[in-house]
């Protein structure tokens, strides 16, 4: 998994990238022309304090390290949690990271 980590392209992704929003996370995401995509991961205070932020942007971190794979090239992806993050399941969360990208038509089955 490639991380988008320049303030730059954050910004452009908030801007001109499109989102999708579920109760644990919102996904925005803009195509970038390159052969891979890149993801971010942004975790506000109001999540909670810096061991919860850091918790919250773990355990995407992890669940999309299990679906990089599928997810379609050539996308600047921008996840944002929410502070029910911090509660739900693992299911729950791999649930609704699956929802958000099949809205957004970013995920392609595995052959």
């Amino acid at each position: 998994m490639i991380r988008l980590r320049s303030r730059n392209d954050f910004q452009r992704v908030r801007r001109t990238g499109k989102s999708w929003a579920h109760p644990l996370i919102v996904l925005l995401a803009r195509s970038n022309g390159l052969t891979h995509t890149r993801i971010g991961l942004v975790a506000s205070k109001s999540v909670g304090g810096a061991v919860q932020r850091n918790h919250a942007k773990r355990r995407m971190r992890a669940e999309l390290n299990t679906q990089s794979t599928r997810i379609t090239s050539g996308w600047d992806l921008v996840f944002v949690t929410r502070r029910p993050i911090l509660d739900c399941s693992a299911q729950t969360l791999s649930e609704a990271v699956t929802e958000l990208l099949l809205r957004a038509g970013l995920l392609h089955s595995e052959d």
